[in-house]
């Protein structure tokens, strides 16, 4: 991951917690921090849009919708209480391991 991602995704992350407790009917990022179901409805739908742009409509608009992608996955982390350092524990103890059998682990 490039530095520049790293320090655009730490100012961003920094920004959604500083909007907690936020009022939502003037900032959208409040709005989702208080409705983690609707900051999951979001989530998906940028997930969706993402995809089509993957597919159907090139690198700056794949680009543009993995910004807001990345932007509703932060909120819905902060909105659900789950910590990036969270997240980074489960992806390290993944480490080394192949996806096929890191899958096939999960089931059962």
């Amino acid at each position: 991951m490039s530095q520049r991602l790293t320090d655009v995704l730490q100012r961003l992350s920094a920004t959604i917690e500083a909007r907690k407790g936020g009022d939502p009917s003037v900032s959208y990022t409040a709005k989702l921090l208080n409705d983690p179901a609707l900051a999951a409805k979001k989530l998906g739908e940028e997930a969706i849009e993402t995809v089509i742009a993957a597919v159907a409509q090139g690198p700056d608009a794949l680009a543009a919708e993995s910004a807001d992608l990345l932007y509703h996955w932060l909120a819905l982390m902060a909105a659900s209480g789950v910590s990036l350092d969270a997240v980074a524990e489960k992806l390290e103890a993944r480490e080394g391991t192949s996806g096929i059998a890191e899958k096939a682990s999960r089931k059962g």
